[in-house]
């Protein structure tokens, strides 16, 4: 079963949809973050999402313009401003990681950076009742784990598509084939 998103939290300033295809470009100095080690808190990110309740899977490939320190776009799940998940693609140091954010009132961050800049990143999410797994592939069909965490018991959540630029004026993503499926 696939579902389709609905709802925008803080819509970017350019999207579209295009057959299987969701084009976004983030809007400048967007973020989702809280509080550890640089003791701020942003949450004007870009979230287009369906809320969903119980366990479900995530699926998307993305392609994106990555230019400036920390542009990112990917998977989001999110419970409230203090209780979220993030995965996907985060550009440091000039440098694309796969990347991963969980936070219950602070965030914490796990990167593995990569030897080569793909052209796409196939994401996966599967949620078990307050547990995530994180896959990712660079070919659509062999996936490797980034993470597997606790986020929260609460049966409801938000679920979708995430991109924001930090310290950039935005960029371009390329959201295919994103699917919901319910087990």
């Amino acid at each position: 079963m696939s579902e389709t998103l609905k709802s925008w939290y803080n819509e970017p300033p350019f999207w579209q949809e295009k057959g299987d295809k969701i084009i976004i470009k983030s809007g400048e100095k967007t973020d989702f973050w809280r509080i550890t080690h640089y003791d701020f808190i942003r949450d004007n990110g870009h979230f287009y999402y369906q809320e969903i309740t119980g366990d479900f899977d995530l699926e998307v490939k993305i392609t994106g313009q990555y230019q400036t320190l920390y542009d990112q776009a990917g998977l989001m799940v999110r419970e409230s401003e203090t209780v979220w998940l993030k995965c996907g693609i985060e550009f440091v140091e000039e440098v694309q990681n796969v990347s991963a954010v969980i936070t219950r009132d602070y965030s914490d961050w796990s990167v593995i950076p990569l030897s080569f800049s793909p052209t796409s990143l196939w994401l996966k999410l599967q949620r078990r009742s307050e547990s995530v797994e994180i896959q990712y592939s660079f070919n659509g069909q062999d996936y490797q784990l980034l993470r597997l965490g606790y986020l929260t018991p609460n049966p409801s959540v938000q679920a979708g598509l995430m991109c924001a630029s930090p310290q950039g004026e935005g960029f371009l993503t390329t959201f295919e084939a994103f699917k919901i499926l319910i087990p």
